[in-house]
């Protein structure tokens, strides 16, 4: 009876501890949609929004970091009940997940440029830069960022593609768990955060020197200085997450419970807080999209009151 017992409070603990995560994630991850949507409407709301790259490259970043949190969030749940699914269904959704994770330096990088060619450019744009091409670079910072999960799934393990295996845990590590793919998947991150910080700090200095030649501090100039920063920044945010490894290699621990509150915290602090405020950082430091957002959040409240 004893151990009954014991088994009985372990389980009780254990779906408590559940339960506590499911809500702490689900609600900050609907309240950053809501953020997002807000975000998408306003600006589409904007006068030529449409017609500006840097309002264009905002809307994909929200967009590829929405994608990214409905994936991660889906493959949170999964891990924290245990969840096995069929190989190609699992293999499909971590596909998304590390592409749209890839995606996000290449788009702070690529806003960064762009704030340095509205500097250099004041006039007139290189063709790629304007608005109605803008979508070729979108579209290859999506290439890009594939080229990572499409390496991972050539060089899969021939064991884990066997025709007809079980349903599988949803973790990119027991997928491509050979040292090969763990190793060849660090040296890729490493080099791609490498590269665009990289980028963003040239940006920065390029910003700051062309500024002190034509001697003239601008608030426009002043301001690509200062957006450059927080897309650095949101670069740190982002590579918070290449701490999930480390953790979850370093601590080993037997019990359940334990290893679900490991991830439950590396998940929180490294992947979701990190991606929902960066959008958010750069959308309501903008005066022009805030000051939309603003309309509508009255305009729905006035709608509100008067039904």
């Amino acid at each position: 009876m004893s151990s009954l017992e014991l088994r009985a409070n372990v389980t009780w603990s254990l779906n408590q501890a559940r339960a506590i995560m499911i809500a702490t994630v689900l609600p900050l991850f609907c309240v950053f949609l809501s953020c997002a949507g807000i975000m998408l409407y306003a600006m589409a709301k904007l006068p030529h929004s449409l017609d500006t790259s840097r309002y264009l490259l905002f809307a994909w970043m929200v967009v590829n970091d929405s994608i990214q949190l409905m994936s991660s969030v889906l493959l949170f749940m999964l891990a924290m009940f245990g969840v096995r699914l069929a190989l190609f269904c699992c293999i499909s959704l971590i596909f998304i997940s590390q592409a749209s994770f890839f995606n996000s330096p290449l788009i702070l990088a690529t806003m960064s440029l762009e704030r340095f060619v509205a500097i250099f450019y004041p006039l007139r744009r290189p063709a790629a830069w304007r608005a109605d091409r803008i979508w070729i670079i979108i579209l290859a910072m999506w290439l890009l960022s594939c080229m990572s999960p499409v390496l991972d799934n050539i060089f899969q393990d021939p064991q884990t593609l066997t025709v007809g295996s079980e349903p599988v845990q949803c973790k990119s590590h027991q997928l491509n768990a050979t040292p090969a793919q763990a190793l060849r998947r660090a040296i890729n991150s490493a080099i791609i955060f490498t590269l665009m910080t990289l980028v963003i700090i040239w940006t920065y200095i390029g910003i700051m020197v062309q500024t002190r030649k034509l001697r003239r501090a601008g608030d426009s100039a002043s301001r690509a200085q200062r957006t450059v920063l927080i897309h650095a920044a949101q670069l740190l945010l982002c590579g918070l997450a290449f701490t999930i490894p480390i953790t979850e290699t370093l601590i080993k621990l037997d019990s359940i419970q334990s290893r679900h509150l490991v991830i439950f915290f590396n998940y929180l602090c490294f992947v979701l807080f990190p991606r929902a405020l960066s959008p958010l950082i750069y959308g309501f430091r903008d005066q022009t999209l805030r000051g939309q957002m603003v309309k509508v959040f009255a305009a729905n409240a006035r709608s509100k009151v008067g039904a």
